[in-house]
């Protein structure tokens, strides 16, 4: 049995915050994303689902952006 290692996720505001982005960039950027790149969505009581990240997903995130702007330049 194969037991998960992640012991906490960040929300995507919190990662928008700390890279400087926006949530809509990362929302966006995040729509290519699979559970296995460490993107995970966190369902509330209140039926209002919030974007997470674990931290191999931020990083994820930081290459995507590195990329994007790589092709830009």
């Amino acid at each position: 049995m194969q037991l998960n290692n992640v012991h906490a996720v960040k929300t995507v505001d919190r990662v928008a915050t700390e890279l400087g982005e926006t949530t809509g960039r990362l929302h966006d950027l995040a729509i290519s994303m699979e559970p296995e790149d460490g993107i995970i969505w966190v369902y509330g009581t209140e039926e209002v689902e919030v974007l997470a990240f674990t931290p191999f997903g931020v990083e994820t995130l930081v290459e995507m952006i590195a990329m994007e702007r790589d092709r830009q330049a």
